[in-house]
């Protein structure tokens, strides 16, 4: 895998955007690949395509092949309308394949905004907490608050179970930016580092489709909060909308959102077609490369 990881220390290097984690820094002056691996049956995408512990060790194994950076590892749907589920069930779907994959050297997180489900998955060794409530479920601050593990925050209007009935009304941008404000002082009165968080829009939580593709084309403003920026566009419903095609052939208008992301700032992209979105910004960095090279000639 082509990534630099170094085990943790507080001497960062200052030209070298760096997230720490549990056990390792993640250098991000390059964008980095978050693979999905949803054990769920009904997330919108990809729900009950990994019936077993065994298919899920399959498909990370093919993604650390495809070069993934971090494995993204979720138990329970959030997409509109997803029943949610209880800390214990959501435990049982993921515990037999974190056991598996904490052994590998890559970066491991867990997509979850249970507090419980946060500290066992910590006291096992996993690297990062993907939070879509952004920490402000009960416990869930305190469950992070003294570990070393890397945060994901994502901005979500309303809930999982109905946020697509009643989506944003406000200014989006204004709206999402005002959130993280809110969030990292938080973040702060609690001594969680900056190294620590990368911030997430939450595409499709709660905003209408055009809402979506503001943040896209807007996404540079939210640099100005200093937080490396992770987005997730993979298959998501506003690329059906505007593309015409179902969730199973969003294949290229998801790398089309991807490179757009990356070219506004993002430095993580969480996707489900790992070998593919490496290999779209093999072309964005050889890109980048020839246009430095050009402007030091």
């Amino acid at each position: 895998m082509n990534l630099e990881i170094d085990t943790h220390n507080m001497g960062l290097r200052p030209h070298v955007a760096l997230w720490r984690t549990t056990r390792f820094e993640l250098d991000l002056s390059e964008p980095r690949v978050m693979g999905i691996l949803n054990l769920t049956p009904d997330s919108f995408s990809d729900g009950g395509q990994l019936g077993s512990s065994a298919q899920a060790i399959r498909r990370a194994e093919k993604m650390v092949d495809a070069g993934v950076h971090i494995l993204d590892v979720g138990g329970e749907s959030t997409r509109p309308g997803a029943r949610a589920l209880t800390h214990e069930d959501e435990w049982g779907r993921i515990s037999g394949v974190l056991k598996q994959l904490i052994k590998w050297n890559i970066p491991l997180s867990v997509d979850t905004y249970h507090s419980q489900t946060m500290v066992k998955a910590l006291e096992m060794g996993v690297d990062i907490i993907n939070d879509v409530w952004a920490l402000r479920q009960p416990g869930s601050l305190e469950a992070v608050a003294t570990t070393q593990c890397g945060l994901c925050l994502m901005h979500m209007h309303g809930e999982p179970h109905s946020m697509q009935l009643n989506p944003m009304l406000c200014d989006v941008m204004d709206s999402v930016q005002t959130f993280f404000d809110q969030q990292l002082a938080v973040m702060d009165k609690a001594g969680i580092y900056r190294n620590r968080l990368v911030i997430d829009p939450g595409i499709g939580f709660g905003k209408t489709v055009p809402q979506n593709f503001e943040i896209l084309s807007k996404q540079e403003q939210l640099l100005k909060l200093e937080v490396p920026l992770l987005v997730g566009w993979s298959n998501k419903s506003s690329l059906g909308a505007v593309s015409g095609l179902p969730v199973d052939q969003r294949l290229a208008p998801s790398l089309a959102a991807a490179v757009l992301a990356v070219e506004r700032g993002a430095k993580i992209l969480r996707v489900h077609a790992v070998a593919e979105t490496v290999a779209a910004l093999s072309v964005c960095k050889s890109v980048k490369g020839f246009a430095t090279m050009a402007t030091s000639s």
